[in-house]
């Protein structure tokens, strides 16, 4: 039986809620197979999210991984190509941990790929009505860390493939009325269709999803 992990995050700092975390539990609600899907919420902290991760990959064995994290600056779903070993946090973890050029996995590589077909996801999510796009920069901080403990579990396990999906906030809990959001029901939507995508699709688009800057 085919197994997929799906993880969101607790909320961060003074914030309520974290639409990551509740993106998942809702599509796990509505999972109805016929593949295992196994769902974790982590922590934001640096030490706790990737061990709360690789625990769950050591008992679940997934086949899957796709993590998924708040960039309350962004506007779209954007889909992660590239993980870097770096931690380079501007602001404290939930933790109070704050570490700078610090590397994610000591002894692993600068980066690395994402191996889910992270073009067909964008353009799944998209053609769905959900705005969405590749992303090339996951950031320095938490979600940076998951997205390259995920990979870095990818790269030792035979048949594990790995990506990471960040979120914009859901328009009913956004800490503003100017915040970038989307409807919660959306941000569910996308993650249904990368996992949908993920399991099903192996070698990604050949287009281009580059950028200029």
């Amino acid at each position: 039986m085919t197994t997929l992990l799906l993880t969101g995050f607790e909320p961060f700092g003074g914030d309520a809620v974290n639409p990551s975390g509740d993106a998942v539990r809702e599509a796990a609600a509505r999972w109805t197979g016929p593949e295992t899907l196994v769902t974790g919420i982590l922590p934001v902290t640096f030490e706790g999210a990737p061990a709360q991760l690789n625990a769950l990959i050591e008992e679940h064995s997934p086949d899957v991984v796709i993590a998924t994290g708040l960039a309350g600056n962004r506007s779209v779903i954007s889909v992660e190509r590239v993980a870097v070993n770096l931690l380079d946090a501007r602001i404290a973890d939930n933790d109070g941990a704050q570490p700078v050029d610090a590397p994610s996995v000591a002894g692993a590589p600068a980066a690395y790929f994402a191996t889910l077909p992270v073009k067909a996801i964008a353009r799944g999510i998209s053609a769905a009505g959900v705005p969405s796009e590749v992303s090339h920069s996951a950031g320095t901080f938490v979600c940076n860390h998951a997205m390259f403990a995920a990979l870095h579990a990818a790269a030792e396990r035979s048949g594990l493939r790995a990506g990471f999906i960040h979120v914009p906030w859901a328009a009913e809990q956004a800490p503003s009325t100017d915040a970038a959001s989307l409807p919660l029901a959306d941000i569910v939507r996308a993650l249904e269709i990368a996992v949908r995508t993920s399991l099903g699709v192996h070698e990604d688009l050949p287009v281009s999803a580059g950028t200029l800057s």
